[in-house]
């Protein structure tokens, strides 16, 4: 049995859902239900049992551990949202520090009870973010084009991205300290069906089919990786069974595009999914916006020890995987 925390938000739902797909163990989801989660992703799934409850709450988790003994805890739990913790930031310590932290006391003193064995084969995989390297335009031009190795020291920027940080240091802390048998992933910018629409592709959809303006930060120049939902948490499976104990892993999609170029996209694809009655593109709906306070010009990782040592790479092709994306929601508009 595995236990997921954030279990019915985008990147959670979808690893549950692909999860008891390819096997035959069931899945214990922690969920919050905050503003992002969604019950409805996992409560009719076979083999998922949800629990609404919060990852700070230290007796509920332990609770959770003591009844259902998982074999290994999957950490997804998170605020995620830049901007959301640039206008409030106290969420995003409380979730992502706060409450790593009350998970790492809960997960420990469990596997302190564990027999040998099942000490040996627990696992916690806590999933972070490419934002915990900041800016990879600052970091000059010794940088390697490929970006951050593992390893690289981490310059958040933002409140979000610092709060990440503080949660992968937590792990790693409990890791060499107590010995807790914990794995970390890093991952660029997912994308997917069931995002929640405050992200930038369903923000540009939803406005793009209202008439209304698709905003876009500054001059649109910062440049993102993207990786599809599905395949993030393909590699976070392939981790969960082959992945060395201490060691941290990036998952990148192999697609690095500027946000105005990823607009642009989205627009080309909605021009032919559903074009506008006068003929037009729906690019010419574009506006520049005041830019992002702080806002990092470029994220990069390097996601090559993944595919070295575990045999994994991306299987959706960018354009086919935001064409399906777009014809999502397309769908459900």
């Amino acid at each position: 049995m595995l236990l997921v925390t954030g279990g019915a938000g985008f990147i959670g739902g979808t690893f549950v859902r692909r999860w008891l797909a390819r096997h035959d163990e069931p899945v214990i989801v922690l969920d919050a239900l905050t503003y992002a989660a969604d019950a409805s992703v996992v409560s009719d799934l076979p083999g998922a049992t949800l629990v609404v409850g919060d990852i700070r709450d230290a007796s509920r988790v332990a609770s959770l551990l003591a009844t259902h003994r998982p074999r290994a805890v999957v950490h997804i739990a998170a605020e995620t949202h830049v901007d959301r913790s640039i206008a409030g930031p106290a969420a995003f310590i409380e979730t992502n520090i706060v409450g790593t932290f009350r998970l790492l006391e809960a997960v420990r003193a469990h596997w302190d009870t564990l027999a040998p064995a099942a000490r040996a084969a627990f696992r916690l995989l806590a999933v972070s973010t490419d934002e915990v390297y900041g800016d990879w335009a600052d970091r000059g031009a010794d940088a390697p084009a490929s970006g951050a190795a593992e390893g690289t020291p981490y310059a958040p920027s933002s409140p979000y991205a610092a709060s990440k940080a503080s949660a992968d240091h937590l792990v790693r802390a409990w890791a060499r300290t107590y010995g807790l048998p914990a794995i970390v992933t890093a991952c660029s910018n997912n994308f997917g069906p069931r995002q929640y629409p405050e992200k930038l592709i369903p923000v540009v959809i939803r406005a793009a089919l209202a008439g209304q303006a698709l905003p876009v930060y500054g001059d649109g120049q910062q440049v993102r990786d993207w990786l599809h939902v599905d395949d993030h948490c393909d590699a976070l499976m392939r981790v969960l069974e082959a992945g060395a104990v201490g060691a941290t892993y990036h998952i990148g999609g192999g697609t690095s595009v500027t946000n105005l170029d990823l607009v642009r996209r989205v627009c080309g694809h909605l021009d032919v999914l559903r074009p506008r009655a006068d003929g037009g593109s729906y690019a010419t709906q574009i506006a520049f916006v005041p830019d992002r306070a702080g806002h990092d010009r470029r994220y990069a990782l390097d996601a090559s020890r993944l595919a070295r040592e575990l045999g994994w790479r991306p299987a959706v092709a960018f354009d086919d995987g935001l064409r399906a994306t777009v014809a999502w929601y397309l769908a459900r508009s």
